[in-house]
């Protein structure tokens, strides 16, 4: 789920088109509203509300009955209907590894690329520092 949260609604629909979807059907239309964001004080103090971010929510049912939901942060109803068909799909037992295969296992590949180049742009700018120690006492 992680890794469609990640990804761009378009890569997700560009790699679910190369398959032979099965029926399905929007249990709850894509819609969109608002999460509190809880902190805490110093990671482990007492909690206190932060504030608030906009999601989108979608479930969608195959013929076959399995349900999947999907969530993602911003206003992208289309994309949370995504996600919640591939939900679906991955519980099916005749889609499951086809859409870890073919959509899910290239999306974790490109988001792993992208986090490394930024990583390694980041490296590329480490400045070290050393002090070096004066003869005086």
């Amino acid at each position: 789920m992680a890794v469609l949260a990640h990804a761009e609604a378009g890569e997700i629909a560009a790699r679910l088109r190369n398959l032979a979807l099965p029926a399905h059907q929007d249990l709850r239309a894509p819609e969109n509203g608002l999460v509190m964001l809880r902190g805490r004080v110093g990671g482990d103090g007492a909690p206190f509300n932060l504030g608030e971010a906009t999601v989108s929510r979608a479930a969608v049912r195959l013929a076959s009955g399995e349900v999947g939901f999907g969530y993602t942060l911003g206003r992208d109803g289309e994309k949370a209907r995504l996600i919640a068909l591939c939900d679906a799909l991955v519980q099916s037992r005749d889609f499951g590894g086809v859409v870890e295969r073919d959509v899910i296992a290239p999306l974790r590949e490109q988001l792993m690329a992208g986090r490394a180049q930024a990583a390694a742009e980041t490296a590329a700018t480490k400045v070290d520092f050393y002090t070096m120690v004066r003869g005086e006492g």
